[in-house]
């Protein structure tokens, strides 16, 4: 049956996910920070993971930004075939959202309009919006806001198939190590195997959505993910850069098909705000 869903409502939805998720880190989350706290041998370590988890409640509680970096509003939308849209531009109504969102909220406003002239655009606007057409009649919204510092950490390289596995594990790992504490550790590294270069790349950033420490539902590559976060917390760079054994919460793998020439690999890392909300219409 075909559902009528307003682009008035994507508006206000949207506005109102930019301050939630900005506000309030997901339990998830916390629950790994708390963890590590536990887990960490290094006082100054252990000092910093309880402090990220008591800023995350304040935040929360007072309604406030988590970071001061509020991000580049990210927006993931997946649209049931028998939904019907009316009332306008969805891409519009998305950024008009965003534009509420980030007015009411308070939120920093991070988007110049040209990425030489850099002019702030003034309301965080325009989003990055990935559409995905889904079986059923529901929309389903989820709102990032990626900062800069980590998404400045990110990168893609194009491997030689015969790198194979030890290639992909060495360009992860270099690639955490070169973020050291700039991508504000502890951090969640989303990684994206296959496709092509434009493939890989939203792949990664795809694994950051997946709920921290939940595994891939494929053997070998649940495998992977648990051997690099061993080797990745091995490095030392601690919470913020300030040592221990606390690096990485989770490592997260997708994956995708790749051509017989190709080994795609990509690396997204999230910060310890691992902020992301989803609402359902």
């Amino acid at each position: 049956m075909i559902r009528n869903i307003s682009v008035q409502d994507v508006t206000a939805n949207v506005a109102e996910l930019c301050m939630e998720a900005n506000y309030h880190l997901g339990n998830d989350v916390r629950s790994a920070l708390q963890n590590a706290v536990e887990k960490e041998i290094s006082p100054v370590g252990k000092g910093i993971l309880q402090q990220l988890v008591t800023n995350a409640d304040i935040a929360s509680t007072e309604e406030m930004p988590i970071c001061q970096d509020t991000g580049f509003t990210v927006i993931f939308l997946e649209i049931g075939q028998e939904v019907h849209l009316f009332g306008g531009d969805l891409y519009e109504a998305v950024d008009e959202g965003i534009r509420q969102g980030y007015m009411k909220g308070y939120l920093r406003k991070s988007i110049v309009n040209h990425p030489l002239e850099r002019v702030n655009t003034g309301d965080n606007t325009p989003g990055v919006i990935h559409t995905k057409i889904v079986p059923g009649n529901q929309l389903k919204i989820t709102v990032v806001p990626k900062g800069g510092g980590s998404e400045n950490m990110s990168a893609v390289k194009m491997l030689k198939p015969s790198e194979g596995v030890n290639g992909v594990k060495k360009f992860i790992l270099e690639q955490v190590a070169t973020a050291g504490p700039n991508s504000c550790p502890p951090v969640i590294v989303g990684v994206g195997i296959g496709g092509t270069l434009e493939k890989v790349a939203l792949l990664a950033k795809e694994a950051l959505l997946r709920p921290v420490g939940e595994k891939n539902s494929i053997g070998d590559i649940a495998k992977l993910e648990e051997e690099l976060l061993i080797d990745i917390n091995k490095l030392g760079i601690g919470p913020q850069g300030f040592g221990g054994v606390t690096t990485a919460l989770a490592v997260h793998i997708e994956i995708f098909p790749a051509h017989i020439a190709s080994l795609p690999v990509a690396v997204n890392i999230n910060c310890h705000a691992s902020r992301h909300k989803t609402r359902f219409l």
